[in-house]
């Protein structure tokens, strides 16, 4: 066996350096932390080529000591803590004693700092870890920290950088997320000689994330706040339909320090569950202040990582604070029209095969143009005392009368004959349908889309969710049998209590099938043996799933085939209806998937369009 030795200093601070500092963004996030800790109210961060060149962090903090100066750069030495008490309620970024050291082991470090109680400030300046200056400087009370030329002096970890333009990308991230965690400090960002960010300092969280990501991320922000378990949980949240493609906009911090974990991320995530498409992710800014107690940040230098005592306690907070207020919004998309030509009339004409009218007498001006359903007219007579509408006998002699709306409540939807041209409500015109799977209807200055589909499977969903399954099923006249592959049977066989709590009553029927006895009222019985199919083949798949998202499969399944189909022909009752639950229950916003129920578009968007306003 080789002879034992024991490293030199300058070796071992290498190594360590390596945990703390990766690459610029790096160096970045440790002083702007110092910073922090410090009580500065400004901070100002300059790189040049991504940070490998240059960096300049300064700030209106504390300050550092002249007698203390030489001792910041020492291994493990910190103002933070000073007993191993103390770990257990750390309130501060930094606490480790190791930024500083491993910075200075890397790179070329001059410090420039001065105290409140201090007539003149220090400068000190240290490469690879040794000091080779120190001396009076002229300074304002705070700490400038520049260092130059990181990994200078191991070639071997440069060759792991990126471009400069990455490393530089690297560092606005991380300048974003210390902006983020602090509203109340003033925070600006230099990139090559050229102002990129800059924040007030006014204590207004949306007003950094306007900052950092723009009106169109801002705009549609929920305010959180509440307290469960002992654990508040506050920040801004995107909406449902404002989902992003990965979970890059999700920001979450823990007593003021950005942090990654599974826990927090899943229960954010839970909350947006069935309003959210598949493979979308929401987006937010989200803190969490905690008892100290209940947290270990000393998990990794990098102390990005944490752990928590009781995770079901967090899962819970996070998920309810954040579940509540998108459970009381009544929010929907808009439509975003791009700009747009006028129609040329040639091509019109030419695409839709138009004739030109051969004489004057063919010729039909129309006193006034309605959107056309398939058939009569129907209007709201407001001179009327009666809560009816009321329609042009059809060739039956027969009225259709529709009660005005009080509250909005889960409909029954039915095949009606009937058919009309706009449909009046006191607060909504029905103005028709196009492809027979859009709805088209005023009100309130704008054009509301509704995709039937989406809406009926959504108002279904719900149905069943809050439906006891004994009274929400029918039973069959004939019940239904359903042969399945061996592990499939097996695993619905595991699970008859979900599938018979669901509203079908499922039976062991031998030999590979089983046999189902009745199945939720909404649901046609020639539905019911592609769904055990398909059921059978989920619950095989996902065997560790919990019992709540089975059953959401299964609701989102049932809901799904007993929906309007796009492209069914659908009656103006049937149409009214869907409209009035949509447009007054804020709960039918997103499809089981995801999807948006319903999009508006502005009068002003429409206006835009045709060149009214600019």
């Amino acid at each position: 066996m080789a002879k034992i030795n024991k490293l030199p200093v300058e070796i071992s601070n290498l190594i360590a350096a390596g945990e703390v500092v990766e690459r610029p963004a790096s160096v970045v996030k440790e002083l702007m932390e110092n910073a922090v800790d410090a009580g500065a109210d400004t901070i100002t961060v300059e790189i040049q080529s991504g940070g490998i060149k240059f960096i300049r962090v300064t700030d209106n903090g504390c300050g550092i000591a002249r007698e203390d100066v030489k001792t910041a750069f020492q291994s493990h030495a910190t103002s933070k803590i000073s007993s191993a008490d103390d770990l257990n309620s750390i309130m501060t970024l930094g606490f480790r004693g190791e930024a500083l050291p491993s910075i200075a082991a890397v790179s070329k470090v001059n410090l420039i700092t001065r105290t409140e109680t201090e007539e003149f400030g220090t400068s000190l300046n240290i490469e690879g870890g040794e000091i080779t200056d120190i001396f009076d400087a002229g300074c304002a009370v705070g700490t400038t920290f520049i260092v130059r030329e990181i990994f200078y002096n191991t070639p071997a970890r440069m060759k792991f950088l990126k471009k400069d333009v990455s490393e530089g990308n690297f560092v606005a991230a991380v300048v974003e997320k210390i902006a983020l965690a602090n509203p109340n400090i003033s925070i600006k960002f230099i990139r090559d000689g050229k102002n990129v960010f800059l924040t007030q300092g006014n204590g207004e969280l949306r007003s950094v994330c306007y900052s950092a990501f723009g009106k169109d991320f801002c705009d549609g922000l929920i305010p959180v706040d509440s307290e469960i378990n002992g654990i508040r949980v506050h920040g801004l949240v995107t909406p449902p339909y404002n989902s992003r493609g990965s979970r890059g906009m999700q920001y979450f911090f823990v007593n003021g320090r950005s942090i990654r974990n599974s826990t927090v991320t899943a229960a954010f995530e839970a909350a947006y569950k069935n309003t959210v498409m598949v493979g979308k992710f929401p987006g937010g800014v989200l803190f969490i202040e905690i008892s100290p107690e209940r947290v270990d940040v000393n998990v990794h230098p990098s102390k990005i990582e944490v752990r928590f005592s009781d995770e079901h306690a967090l899962f819970d907070a996070i998920f309810h604070s954040v579940k509540s207020v998108l459970d009381n919004i009544d929010s929907f998309k808009q439509a975003q029209i791009t700009p747009s030509k006028p129609v040329n009339t040639q091509v019109f004409q030419k695409k839709h095969s138009f004739n030109e009218p051969q004489s004057a007498e063919q010729t039909v001006i129309p006193q006034t143009v309605t959107p056309s359903f398939e058939s009569n007219f129907t209007v709201y007579d407001s001179a009327s005392n009666s809560n009816a509408y009321h329609t042009d006998e059809n060739d039956n002699g027969l009225e259709i009368e529709f009660p005005v709306l009080k509250k909005a409540e889960p409909i029954e939807l039915k095949t009606e004959e009937k058919s009309t041209d706009c449909v009046y409500n006191e607060d909504f015109k029905i103005l028709g349908e196009a492809f027979k799977t859009y709805i088209f209807v005023e009100m309130s200055g704008s054009v509301f889309v509704i995709d039937k589909h989406a809406a009926h499977e959504r108002i279904n969903f719900n149905r069943l969710k809050e439906t006891d399954h004994h009274t929400g099923s029918q039973i069959l006249i004939e019940p239904v049998s359903v042969t399945l592959g061996k592990d499939e049977y097996t695993a619905v066989l595991e699970n008859l209590d979900l599938v018979c709590k669901a509203g079908f009553d499922t039976e062991d029927f031998g030999n590979g099938s089983v046999i189902v006895r009745s199945c939720p009222s909404s649901l046609d019985s020639q539905e019911i043996a592609p769904l055990i199919g398909e059921l059978a083949g989920y619950l095989l798949k996902n065997k560790k799933d919990i019992v709540n998202e089975k059953m959401d499969w299964i609701y989102h399944n049932v809901a799904c085939r007993s929906a309007i189909k796009a492209g069914d022909k659908t009656s103006p009752a049937e149409l009214y209806e869907l409209v009035k639950t949509v447009l007054y229950d804020k709960n039918v916003r997103f499809c089981p998937h995801g999807r948006p129920v319903m999009i508006e578009i502005t009068k002003n968007e429409l206006e835009k369009q045709f060149g009214r306003i600019q």
